[in-house]
């Protein structure tokens, strides 16, 4: 069984391309066509590994659905859009989304782009929500019952911005 991954866009021929082909890799599928749309399938599917979206659609444009979406969750996000300009690119990477294609793409570096933001979801997790007693990567660690950090199993004081910043 595939990983889930929610594709939205308001062009139903574009939807149906990219579906068709993470199906052929083994994923499974759900569709959305306008941002609204979107945040139901998000609220619904919990067991979503990546979202990938478009900008400009109708009812909810893509970067106020995926500004909604973090307020929740924690899931990886690709905008795919036409809109080229450095600034929208800087912009949609400044709201929450973690990659950025844009149209018309090449399928197969989508699929590429997709399977590198599962893989990554998958090894570091949503740790923004994971409830774990502690969370280490590397020679760091944190606490966030004690909101203590760690360096090699040492506290480390911080300033309250610092730890605002590490939560």
């Amino acid at each position: 069984m595939g990983d889930r991954i929610l594709v939205v866009d308001d062009d139903r021929e574009i939807v149906e391309a990219v579906k068709i082909r993470l199906e052929k890799e083994g994923f499974l599928v759900k569709t959305a066509y306008d941002g609204l749309e979107a945040l139901e399938v998000v609220a619904e599917e919990k067991d979503l590994k990546l979202i990938i979206m478009d900008v400009m659609m109708p009812n909810l444009d893509g970067f106020s659905a995926i500004m909604k979406i973090r307020q929740e969750r924690n899931l990886p996000i690709i905008v795919m859009s036409a809109k080229t300009e450095d600034t929208d690119k800087i912009l949609g990477l400044s709201i929450g989304a973690d990659d950025y294609i844009a149209k018309p793409f090449n399928a197969m570096e989508l699929v590429a782009r997709a399977k590198s933001q599962i893989r990554c979801y998958m090894t570091l997790g949503d740790v923004s929500k994971s409830g774990q007693a502690r969370i280490t990567v590397g020679r760091l660690s944190y606490d966030p019952q004690l909101r203590t950090v760690y360096a090699d199993e040492q506290p480390v004081n911080l300033t309250a911005t610092e730890l605002r910043i590490m939560e």
